[in-house]
């Protein structure tokens, strides 16, 4: 088997668990996913106040406010079609992708 190209990583942490960060993890790992994709539960990504996030790496798109809801658009418009869901973006992060000012 292949080294993933992409994983996503889903907070687990307290602040996260506490918004359904477990139910947005069980979204993930409940669908299909495009070849080369895997999702890994992870520790505290250090963004609590926008709980539940994620991480998609090598990309380096740090998704807030998940929901399980989220999960297909994600897989569809970003794994699948390599467009990031911008309203779902951190908006610290992604600010320049965002029209904001730093």
């Amino acid at each position: 088997m292949s080294e993933p190209q992409r994983t996503v990583l889903i907070c687990q942490s307290s602040s996260c668990l506490a918004h359904r960060g477990a139910d947005v993890l069980a979204a993930f790992q409940g669908a299909e996913l495009p070849a080369g994709v895997e999702v890994v539960p992870c520790d505290c990504l250090g963004q609590c106040n926008l709980a539940p996030n994620a991480r998609v790496v090598p990309d380096e798109i740090w998704y807030c406010r998940l929901t399980p809801e989220d999960v297909p658009e994600i897989i569809q418009k970003h794994l699948e079609g390599g467009e990031p869901v911008t309203a779902k973006l951190h908006p610290r992060i992604h600010s320049h992708r965002l029209g904001f000012e730093r």
